[in-house]
């Protein structure tokens, strides 16, 4: 809009120099422009006048600065005395487009620098307004049920906030009371049962070495005690799990896994006897940051998994090395399921087992960001786990 208005106002001064060209001519005279003025006056004899007027930008020599400079001009036809000429008036646009760039100069600066503040105020504005909302994203991300810290409550500027953060506190107590509740009826209800099954195994083992009992009856009591031992086995299975879920394990210590495997394998020595099963041992020497009684439980299930389904006179191979623990066994079927092995009461139809064991190593896997995988390869069931 500047250059426009320039260029407008510039047309004007060249119609007024037109103007002194007429004045002077009468007069009998031509005109030159002042040595101060930034103008060139030019006059062509032609044949005669057609009456064209023309504006137009150029760039032309300024013979009083000695410089290429931009300007704008304008040609017409005159009758002077009484010949016909063209003449071609230019003036110089340099000065005007340099109080163009300070005028440029003058708004912008203010504007940048108004902008700039808005800015900084803006981002004060913004933080102050939004660090309750961003605290209360932080009390929702740290707030955990196991934890008897409660949910914090954070003082919101706005009513929409602070409903908010209200039905937050409501839902996070409502969510912690009910965790509480379902974790005591879990472990009353597994405890509860313990006791009558400890009374019944108790009172099968007094009738099972009795005399009295006749083949049937033995056969009979044998089938019991059976289904108590397996239902007091998925009874401390559940509650393992439960405990495994809601992160109730979480003690962290320097655990050399060498050692634990060594010590599993003078426990489990006896079982491993009797089904006359050879062991092949690579141990390295491993020490991990974990929880121990969850690797404890890892390695009794695996131990217990590599025995339980193996056959008299097969083989277990254990490698430990950095980073992973192998545990292969030979077994009476052939390769599992292993999108459906790690399932919960999942299992073989031989087995015998609560179909938990490897749920549980799962679960343990999943909790300590460990990685369980299950192949079939020579015959053997290999179970690894990578930490």
């Amino acid at each position: 809009m500047l250059v426009y208005y320039l260029d407008r106002q510039i047309d004007h001064d060249l119609v007024e120099e037109i103007m002194e060209v007429k004045e002077y001519s009468v007069k009998g005279n031509f005109y030159e422009p002042h040595e101060f003025e930034d103008l060139v006056v030019q006059y062509h004899k032609i044949a005669k006048i057609q009456a064209s007027t023309t504006y137009a930008d150029t760039l032309f020599y300024n013979p009083i600065k000695h410089r290429k400079e931009t300007a704008r001009y304008l040609k017409t036809e005159l009758l002077l005395n009484g010949h016909p000429y063209k003449v071609l008036v230019i003036a110089s646009k340099f000065e005007r487009e340099e109080q163009i760039k300070n005028i440029c100069l003058i708004i912008l600066i203010p504007v940048m620098l108004l902008f700039a503040l808005v800015l900084l105020v803006n981002r004060i504005l913004l933080r102050k307004i939004w660090s309750p909302f961003q605290q209360l994203l932080n009390n929702i991300t740290t707030f955990n049920i196991n934890r008897d810290h409660p949910y914090e409550p954070v003082d919101m500027p706005f009513e929409e906030f602070k409903q908010l953060d209200q039905v937050l506190q409501e839902l996070s107590a409502k969510v912690k009371s009910d965790y509480t509740e379902i974790k005591l009826f879990t472990e009353n209800a597994s405890h509860e049962m313990m006791t009558p099954l400890a009374v019944i195994n108790s009172k099968l083992d007094n009738m099972l070495q009795s005399n009295t009992l006749g083949k049937e009856d033995g056969e009979t009591l044998i089938e019991l005690y059976k289904a108590t031992s397996r239902l007091t086995k998925l009874n401390q299975s559940l509650l393992l799990l439960v405990k495994i879920d809601n992160n109730l394990l979480q003690d962290q210590e320097q655990v050399n896994l060498k050692l634990m495997v060594e010590d599993k394998i003078i426990y489990f020595q006896e079982l491993i006897s009797e089904r006359k099963i050879t062991v092949d041992l690579t141990l390295m020497d491993v020490t991990l940051s974990a929880s121990r009684q969850l690797l404890e439980i890892l390695i009794n299930n695996l131990f217990s998994n590599v025995i339980r389904h193996n056959y008299e006179g097969g083989k277990i191979e254990i490698k430990l090395e950095e980073g992973k623990i192998t545990f292969a066994n030979t077994g009476h079927t052939a390769a599992l399921n292993p999108e459906r092995i790690f399932e919960r009461f999942y299992k073989d139809n031989a087995s015998e087992g609560t179909g938990l064991g490897l749920a549980i190593l799962k679960q343990i896997c999943n909790r300590q960001n460990y990685l369980l995988e299950y192949a079939y390869h020579r015959d053997l069931h290999i179970f690894t786990v990578t930490f």
